[in-house]
């Protein structure tokens, strides 16, 4: 049954010397031991499974066999071609893992055509949802497109563009592509990313930088398509991957046509490495750039979200603005001063507290000692009421005396000292209830 259907078959036994014609060697055959196994099945009548994921190998075994129809009615190429227009190219999905089965049947697929008529329906379908007012969420067919290797992304984006496509939908396209296939370098644009063990595989990062510089060159000329964001997160990765030099020229221009909307965690990001190092600086990376443009690229940074650290180093770096220098000093003498002066003030605070708590203990010992002397005073005075009674209108009492005598030691005379406002700042605590005012008079 094989050489009845199989012209390329028949012609390999027809035109062989051997006698033993039991082993033929088919060294070329797309798709491999398991496709030709398929492919006998279908001479054999026997029952197999034609997907989305094996018609393009079976179409181009077809193809390699020559199983047309000059040799059989309803062979294997024109079931494939049956499948291919009736089922895998009638949707979005199909088209995409069609496409993708056809990434290792090169340069055959392409050939026949499979990859281009693959790119036509993709293509279309999508323009079309991306356009209809009914659309569903874009998101949706932009990750299906994870799948595919950097080079059929490639061809898709060649294909969407030549629809007319929206500036949008293509920028949105890359940055989903590119956050799916460099999940480890691109994930949630904020470069947070962590690098799994396998950092040292050279051969990981040889594709991550082939996929890295293959969608860098799928970008729309567009200089302010892509977020801010976006952009630091892949010349981080760029730097990290050590990609070509026109790669990450292409991306730092990208990022100076929109660094008034960076944020200073997106220029910190590209300037360390995933494991937290330093690995680049800006300034010394573009020792050409004159005055102006090292304002432009300094003018978004803000002294005051600087550490102590960084805004020593920026006011070392001869590379920097004299502007911003003179800003980073500034700011650091204002801080210093700021500082000195609530210890200053602390100091005076502390020492005029201690003052007035001083000041309360002697009061309080002149008053204990006041109320001794009225007491003993008072006794004095009730053993002698009536000789005071009888001198009273001659002269002055010696009671009378000694009151006057008192009042002029009374250190509360001109009113009591305030200090309500008296907070201690030791551990201690000490009563500074607010004296009251009296008269410390002998009567």
């Amino acid at each position: 049954m094989l050489v009845t259907k199989c012209g390329h078959i028949r012609k390999l036994i027809l035109e062989s010397s051997e006698t033993d014609l039991s082993r033929i060697d088919l060294p070329d055959l797309p798709g491999g031991p398991e496709i030709f196994e398929k492919a006998a099945k279908f001479c054999y009548g026997e029952n197999f499974e034609i997907t989305v994921r094996n018609v393009a190998a079976l179409r181009c075994a077809g193809e390699y066999l020559e199983m047309s129809e000059a040799y059989c009615q309803e062979n294997l190429i024109s079931r494939t071609e049956e499948f291919l227009a009736q089922a895998a190219l009638t949707t979005f999905s199909g088209a995409i893992a069609v496409l993708k089965s056809c990434e290792e049947l090169l340069p055959m697929a392409a050939e026949l055509e499979i990859v281009q008529r693959c790119l036509d329906v993709a293509s279309l379908k999508a323009y079309n949802e991306s356009n209809s007012p009914m659309r569903p969420p874009p998101g949706r067919w932009m990750e299906e497109l994870s799948i595919l290797s950097v080079d059929s992304f490639k061809q898709f984006m060649v294909s969407l563009k030549s629809r007319g496509a929206r500036m949008q939908t293509l920028a949105a396209t890359v940055m989903t592509f590119a956050e799916r296939s460099l999940r480890e370098l691109v994930r949630d644009r904020t470069g947070g990313a962590a690098i799994s063990g396998r950092a040292g595989d050279t051969n990981l990062r040889r594709r991550q930088r082939e996929t890295l510089e293959g969608i860098v060159g799928t970008m729309p000329d567009e200089k302010t398509a892509f977020p801010v964001s976006f952009l630091c997160c892949l010349l981080r990765a760029a730097i990290f991957l050590d990609s070509a030099l026109a790669v990450r020229g292409e991306l730092e221009q990208r990022v100076a046509a929109v660094l008034e909307h960076a944020a200073v965690d997106d220029l910190l990001a590209v300037g360390m490495g995933y494991e937290g190092e330093r690995v680049v600086d800006h300034e010394s990376a573009h020792p050409g750039l004159d005055e102006i443009d090292r304002e432009k690229v300094c003018s978004i940074m803000d002294p005051l979200s600087l550490s102590y650290n960084a805004r020593v180093h920026a006011s070392q770096n001869k590379r920097l603005p004299v502007q911003v220098v003179l800003h980073v000093v500034y700011y650091d003498q204002l801080t210093v001063r700021c500082e000195d002066h609530k210890l200053s003030d602390a100091s005076i605070t502390r020492n005029q507290v201690s003052a007035d708590v001083s000041l309360i203990r002697e009061n309080e010992s002149l008053r204990m000692e006041l109320e001794k002397m009225k007491a003993i005073v008072s006794d004095m005075q009730r053993s002698s009421e009536p000789a005071a009674a009888a001198k009273t209108s001659k002269r002055p009492t010696f009671f009378a005396s000694v009151s006057k005598t008192f009042g002029k030691l009374n250190p509360f005379r001109h009113g009591s000292k305030d200090t309500s406002q008296i907070e201690s700042i030791t551990c201690g605590s000490i009563d500074v209830t607010k004296p009251k005012k009296r008269r410390f008079s002998l009567s």
